[in-house]
């Protein structure tokens, strides 16, 4: 099926949305050294400021979310964006550390909202059959953020310094002005606006058992995710004693790799299932471990690094379409998102675990990295084998949506996922 002109700017908008907000954020990834000199104080005592950002995700996904699902997806998107362009601008003009960790938790809140919400309106308004390959291409925006963060870091940071990083964070505000001008909103909600809905506690109580599914699955995709990109540079930088530059280029090169397993295995997942995608692309990390956390020389680890993420962004490229059709339609901008969130809180100490690790074996941080990334490969293609799937399924606000294409399921949570 053709995509209307509103269709493409819908799913525009969002990747530029996902894209941008991790593009803020990387930013803080890049000038902890600079702030913690300007501030005088020790770079852990800054690396505070990405703890919080990552600790108060799941309330920003909770309250745009439920924003959203009340008020529309298309006025929530543009004050999430609004939001946390203006508080990266704000943290440019930060006069402390405590002024900054302050802004930065506020932008964690807007950064956990702008998820859920974008890739609802996404999959809500694209056609069914789009799904995979769109779900790819939004998930992608994340690793392009860190490609367009390490641009912006090598081009301009010599010469307008770490608080004109963040002035340049203003820009995504820009696409507010795109979205209002061009992106209509979500279909499915207009056709529930104005119908009574059950309250989010009664929904989660309700759906409890895929709540629960739903939070342990995006656990073990953070832990995969975090446990192969958290140390990398660690990894590269300490153990194997590269320079600043290789670290780049291997670094965007591992993110070229994530941009295209995304794209890939989401649009292979509309034909195979989700769930097939998910698996395999997860098992592939397996034979790729010893290339990526035991070889030695840029070209090897480089190559390890382009497959390992294809691998694990392959599996998350799968995740927006996944989430999105398994949600209860009243709480579909909630739902993802939260769950996501929840995910990414509950592994935030992926990083003092790995450190841990390799401090216990002899400073081995590719041992470290191997372990965490073979175990949640095999944990996350058995957890997403025994779940649920709703492919193609029709999207609607109420449970009572019709099953459209779809697996069947293993797990059983409730009438509303299957």
């Amino acid at each position: 099926m053709a995509w209307t002109k509103q269709q493409k700017s819908v799913a525009l908008a969002s990747f530029l949305g996902w894209t941008l907000d991790a593009f803020d954020f990387f930013l803080m990834v890049f000038v902890l050294k600079d702030i913690a000199k300007a501030f005088d104080v020790e770079i852990t005592s800054v690396t505070i400021a990405i703890m919080l950002t990552l600790a108060l995700r799941p309330l920003g996904a909770l309250i745009f979310g439920r924003l959203a699902d009340r008020f529309g997806r298309r006025p929530v998107l543009m004050a999430n964006i609004l939001l946390f362009s203006v508080l990266d601008l704000a943290s440019g003009f930060a006069t402390s550390l405590t002024m900054l960790l302050v802004l930065r938790c506020l932008f964690g809140v807007a950064m956990g909202g702008e998820w859920g919400v974008g890739s609802a309106l996404t999959m809500e308004s694209i056609p069914a059959k789009s799904r995979g390959i769109m779900s790819g291409i939004l998930q992608a925006g994340y690793p392009a953020g860190y490609l367009l963060a390490s641009g912006v870091f090598g081009l301009l940071h010599d010469t307008i310094g770490w608080r004109g990083m963040f002035v340049i964070g203003i820009a995504p505000a820009l696409v507010v002005l795109f979205i209002r001008r061009n992106v209509p909103e979500s279909p499915t909600w207009q056709r529930g606006a104005g119908k009574p809905r059950p309250s989010i506690v009664a929904v989660f109580a309700r759906e409890w058992k895929l709540a629960l599914y739903g939070i342990v699955l995006m656990t073990a995709f953070n832990f995969f995710s975090h446990g192969t990109q958290d140390m990398y540079p660690t990894f590269l930088t300490v153990q194997h004693k590269l320079s600043a530059h290789m670290v780049g280029l291997l670094a965007a090169t591992s993110a070229i790799g994530a941009i295209i397993g995304g794209i890939v295995f989401g649009a292979l997942s509309e034909r195979i299932g989700r769930r097939k995608a998910i698996a395999i692309a997860a098992l592939l990390a397996l034979p790729v471990l010893p290339l990526w956390a035991f070889s030695t020389g840029s070209l090897a680890l480089g190559i390890g690094a382009f497959l390992m993420q294809i691998s694990v962004q392959g599996a998350w490229g799968v995740i927006p379409a996944h989430l999105n059709e398994l949600s209860p339609g009243e709480v579909r901008a909630t739902f993802p998102g939260l769950i996501y969130q929840l995910g990414n809180f509950l592994a935030c100490a992926n990083a003092t675990l790995q450190a841990g690790i390799a401090a216990n074996h002899g400073g081995d941080y590719g041992y470290a990295m191997a372990l965490v990334a073979g175990i949640v490969a095999i944990v996350i293609s058995v957890l997403i084998m025994f779940g649920p799937e709703r492919r193609g399924t029709q999207m609607q606000m109420t449970e009572s949506a019709s099953q459209g294409e779809t697996d069947t399921p293993r797990f059983v949570a409730s009438p509303a996922t299957h």
